[in-house]
């Protein structure tokens, strides 16, 4: 008898519980049998729930440690014992890219992947920096000041 037949799509968290109820009694099932059939195509079925119910968002560097910190998983206090308090501040303010001996310290003791720890990301100043024109020139003598220092005037005095 096909055990396929009884297989049905999976659209509720009811449903997806049965079906991990049902892939915890046919895990381990040998290859070439209905049990392993109906396993995978269980499986595939439970994959495109979650992929559907819990997509994965992709975060950049900050926002994985700020997950991991806001998870419980860790502390802010554990970040500055790897990198430093002031740098744990810079680098959740967005003030300080991480560096690769911070991303290894992470990565080696909190478990986030290496590639996620190494993504380009923005800095706070940074955005604030390219939405805001600037408002004068910053080459040449015309953006230099003399504030402070000693100037001659036509007739020769120091002033």
């Amino acid at each position: 008898m096909n055990t396929l037949a009884e297989i049905r799509p999976i659209r509720t968290d009811d449903d997806h519980r049965c079906a991990l109820k049902v892939i915890e009694g046919l895990w381990g099932a040998e290859p070439d049998t209905d049990e392993y059939d109906r396993l995978d195509v269980l499986a595939t079925l439970i994959e495109a729930y979650e992929g559907r119910r819990w997509p994965i968002i992709e975060m950049d560097p900050v926002e994985a440690i700020s997950g991991a910190i806001e998870s419980g998983e860790h502390t802010r206090a554990e970040l500055a014992e790897l990198i430093g308090q002031s740098r744990a501040t810079e680098v959740l303010k967005r003030k300080r890219y991480l560096t690769l001996p911070m991303i290894r310290q992470i990565a080696g003791n909190w478990g986030l992947p290496v590639g996620m720890l190494v993504k380009e990301y923005d800095l706070a100043t940074t955005a604030k920096a390219k939405a805001r024109p600037r408002l004068y020139s910053t080459k040449g003598k015309a953006a230099r000041s003399n504030v402070g220092k000693r100037t001659r005037s036509k007739a020769g005095e120091t002033l």
